[in-house]
């Protein structure tokens, strides 16, 4: 497949999981205490296994899981040295665009955009920004690269598997 100017480094989506992967730390913008809500699953996924997760909300102080409540970040830029974090994004794509924005200003090198956060304008923003940017079509669901569905194998690419509460 030739390589286009906007898919140059992202071509090789086990690089991209590896990449992701290997930060020592996590965030998860979006992240909600309403288990129906994917912000509260893909924030659950790091915690049952065993890695090291900061939810970001704007709008609450914590929010819980499984009974224990967790202090919130407001945003990529407000995270104590952010450029050793990954961040997942579970927000609207109008939202995910600021996002995106704070974290490359803050100094974060990959980001993952799960299945409902982008548009095209979005993807190519993030793919273009960033060391590592998962999303958009293919991953092992039908919605395209989804933590949940896709996360056992990026742990695995970077030598994390293992760790599961």
């Amino acid at each position: 497949m030739p390589q286009t100017r906007g898919q140059k480094r992202y071509l090789d989506m086990d690089a991209a999981l590896k990449l992701f992967f290997s930060s020592p730390r996590f965030a998860v913008a979006g992240a909600s205490s309403d288990p129906s809500k994917y912000g509260h699953k893909v924030f659950a996924w790091y915690l049952a296994h065993a890695l090291p997760v900061s939810p970001l909300n704007p709008r609450a102080p914590t929010i819980s899981v499984r009974s224990t409540t967790y202090p919130t970040t407001a945003s990529p830029s407000a995270l104590k040295d952010a450029s050793s974090y990954s961040l997942s994004i579970i927000t609207p794509p109008a939202v995910t665009k600021q996002v995106l924005r704070e974290a490359k200003e803050a100094g974060i090198q990959a980001v993952w955009l799960q299945p409902g956060t982008f548009d095209d304008e979005v993807i190519e923003y993030a793919r273009r920004e960033f060391r590592a940017a998962i999303g958009g079509e293919g991953g092992g669901g039908g919605e395209g690269w989804c933590v949940l569905v896709d996360g056992e194998d990026g742990l695995r690419a970077a030598g994390r598997e293992g760790a599961r509460l």
